[in-house]
């Protein structure tokens, strides 16, 4: 097999240049992953506009509190949700308005 012939070897080093770091690839990855399962999509959605507890967003999803508690957690360790006490009940939110921008983005690319 011959090897193929770069036609701008200048713009490929400025490509190669500008690449972040395997391990921030690796996270930006990591992160995409998390959005690549549509019951946390779901999930995520429901907490776009308020903070829900799991009981409500189980009846919401029509889901187990169980089934969501799991993905919660997941959401929870990779920063896209946040939570609060109040007595004995949590509250989930989005964790930051980049969560929801994401959101937005995928919509919107989806639209078009």
């Amino acid at each position: 097999m011959a090897e193929e012939k770069l036609i701008n070897s200048e713009l490929a080093e400025t490509v190669k240049k500008n690449m972040p770091d395997d391990e921030y690839l690796y996270d930006l990855s990591e992160l995409f992953r998390i959005f690549g399962d549509s019951t946390r999509i779901k999930i995520l959605y429901s907490l776009f506009d308020s903070e829900l507890c799991v009981g409500d967003i189980a009846a919401i999803l029509n889901l187990s509190q169980s089934s969501v508690s799991h993905q919660l957690r997941i959401l929870k360790d990779s920063k896209l949700v946040k939570f609060r006490r109040d007595g004995k009940s949590i509250f989930y939110a989005l964790d930051d308005d980049h969560v929801r921008s994401i959101l937005n983005l995928g919509m919107e690319h989806l639209e078009e």
